[in-house]
């Protein structure tokens, strides 16, 4: 039970209140009450179809094409493409870098799901979020690049492979193994200085101790790399996901080094937050405009560690924790106000 709190099996929502109550009382003298929405069912087993069985047709093609454009993105629509109307992204990692497997790993930031859970509302932005409108977001920050059209093939190509991959999710299910995990926070802050010991044993002979990692080819910058930077000019900017601690102290715990599993993972909790914290120290691109993002600063995320902030507390308890205080404050602020708009979104 434990097990599958920690990793977010969904149970079931429970209906208080006294207007409820009411309602089930009344209701029976003219008619049935309606049932309670059903809660999100769990997929545990992800029934993904084979790719190499797609039909040989358009369709086929392009999201065969798409799953190559997420393994190999540097070769597609990388900065060193032959094509500059092709680079969109702005570095040379690929989506498959952040999204192991292609997007097929439990808790390795999965995309099994996107297309079924998609348009949704985003808190960054304050508006309904298509699927297009969502891997534009990756472009932009991950991959430290610029948004495509609709019309670019690259685009559709993504798009058709998430829709395949999302064949036999139902958009009411909740798949098992969605985002990175969730380990016990740390009580204290987390500390990138133990964090560049426990980096220098278990992470630098594959990312390198400058944290640059390993180019496939030094000549040829669109062959991507074989282990990809942490930090530095070609790797994700301070906008991305993956620049939050709490997203990737998650995603180092339960996939890193290179072929952990969330089943048996190699570093404890709190090494995994203090590297991870050590490796946010490390200088990156910066994103213009990133103070535009979250119009209600009362739904940013506790580890987004970039001002203004709604809370009182300061960028570096926003970076590395503890996060309970900011929780508690933000709790406080929403029950007082409902929401604090951010000064800089137009």
């Amino acid at each position: 039970m434990v097990m599958m709190a920690r990793y977010g099996f969904p149970g079931f929502k429970r209906l208080a209140g006294a207007a409820v109550a009411l309602a089930g009382f009344i209701l029976p003298a003219f008619g049935q009450a309606e049932p309670p929405p059903a809660a999100p069912r769990p997929v545990i087993v992800w029934d993904v179809p084979a790719f190499n069985a797609l039909p040989d047709d358009e369709q086929g093609r392009l999201a065969r094409y798409g799953r190559s454009v997420i393994e190999a993105t540097y070769a597609h629509i990388g900065p060193a493409v032959a094509d500059p109307a092709a680079r969109f992204a702005g570095n040379n990692l690929a989506c498959a870098n952040c999204h192991l497997q292609a997007g097929l790993k439990k808790f390795g930031l999965p995309l099994v799901a996107a297309s079924a859970d998609y348009p949704a509302y985003s808190s960054r932005s304050g508006a309904v979020s298509s699927l297009f409108d969502r891997v534009n977001q990756c472009l932009k920050r991950s991959m430290n690049g610029r948004p495509m059209g609709q019309d670019d093939r690259p685009m559709q190509a993504i798009l058709a492979y998430l829709d395949v991959l999302a064949t036999h999710i139902p958009p009411d299910a909740a798949i098992v193994g969605t985002g990175a995990g969730a380990i016990p926070e740390l009580d204290r802050a987390a500390d990138p200085v133990r964090g560049a010991v426990i980096y220098a044993g278990n992470c630098a002979e594959c990312h390198r101790r400058d944290g640059l990692g390993v180019r496939r080819n030094e000549a040829q910058p669109d062959m991507g790399y074989a282990f990809p930077p942490l930090w530095g000019p070609d790797s994700f900017n301070d906008g991305a996901g993956t620049a939050r601690l709490i997203t990737l102290a998650n995603f180092v715990h339960d996939n890193m080094p290179n072929g952990t599993s969330w089943v048996a993972p190699t570093l404890a909790p709190q090494d995994a937050w203090d590297v991870a914290a050590f490796v946010l120290s490390q200088k990156r691109p910066q994103l213009a405009g990133i103070d535009r993002d979250f119009p209600d600063l009362l739904l940013k995320p506790v580890d987004a560690a970039y001002p203004p902030f709604a809370d009182g507390f300061p960028a570096e308890q926003h970076r590395y924790g503890p996060f309970a205080p900011i929780r508690a404050e933000i709790a406080r602020l929403k029950q007082a106000r409902g929401a604090i708009p951010n000064p800089n979104t137009p």
